[in-house]
């Protein structure tokens, strides 16, 4: 049976540390790298609810896309129990089970989280939407209208709703965001992209954005697509391991829209 550490070196060898952003916190974060590993959880976060299932299903270690520590957004000062990072925390050890988190290395890995998404959407001839080879740019096999791109994202992603500006142009040449990835916009303008699918857009981000459909399809939605791929990668390096995919991953943002609902921003019309 595999460890911890050669479980890791085997992701390195797909996704290398060193296309990691600076700031980030990638590789085994939590236990022991020669802790025997018969079984893995593969899930996009790290949370309370996945370090219990990994616990309650036998699993020993959990491979995961977001850090459970990132100390861009949640600085590790200590380890307790009255907040959700600290419970995670003492929950994996108190369980005895070891984290691995693939993050930015694995946005820009070939075959990684923006790779998948790209070809989820039906894009090809892909290449880097940035420097740091975050993002992708394809291109449809015919141009759509924008209607018609909106339903086979929410199709594909398996989208509750979404997000969009409307560009007024047909969709061919796309790029693509998994998770947040505003600051491509420009970016995916200057090469010449009609459309850009991302999550977590801010209000003035669609404002200031002309002349390209943008569309917010969700952070989870369009990272969540890799776990596959994760689970399909350790399952071909090492055929003996148990890989078992999450049942408490899911998405914890929900969509409502009352009966009969208009929004401020619809047509309005005057009698």
């Amino acid at each position: 049976m595999p460890t911890a550490a050669e479980i890791e070196r085997a992701l390195y060898a797909w996704a290398p540390r060193e296309l990691a952003a600076s700031w980030d916190n990638v590789g085994l974060l939590v236990g022991s790298g020669s802790a025997p590993v018969t079984r893995v959880l593969v899930a996009l976060d790290v949370t309370e609810q996945a370090a219990e299932e990994a616990a309650a299903r036998g699993a020993e270690l959990i491979v995961a896309h977001h850090p459970v520590m990132n100390c861009r957004w949640h600085a590790v000062q200590n380890v307790v129990d009255d907040n959700p990072q600290g419970r995670t925390l003492t929950k994996l050890l108190k369980s005895g089970v070891s984290a691995i988190c693939m993050h930015t290395n694995l946005d820009a890995a070939d075959g990684g989280v923006n790779d998948v998404l790209a070809r989820l959407l039906g894009l090809e001839r892909l290449a880097p939407l940035s420097e740091e080879k975050i993002g992708r740019v394809g291109v449809l096999k015919s141009e759509k209208r924008l209607e018609e791109f909106l339903s086979d994202v929410v199709k594909s992603l398996h989208c509750e709703g979404l997000r969009y500006r409307d560009g007024g142009k047909p969709v061919r040449k796309v790029a693509v965001g998994g998770g947040a990835c505003a600051e491509y916009v420009e970016a995916a303008i200057a090469l010449g992209c009609d459309t850009f699918v991302t999550g977590d857009l801010k209000y003035h981000e669609f404002l200031d954005a002309t002349g390209v459909n943008l569309i917010d399809a969700g952070h989870f939605e369009t990272e969540y697509p890799v776990c596959e791929a994760i689970a399909a990668y350790l399952s071909a390096e090492f055929p003996g391991l148990d890989v078992l995919r999450s049942a408490s991953c899911r998405s914890v943002v929900r969509y409502y829209a009352a009966p009969g609902a208009n929004g401020w921003g619809a047509a309005q019309t005057t009698e």
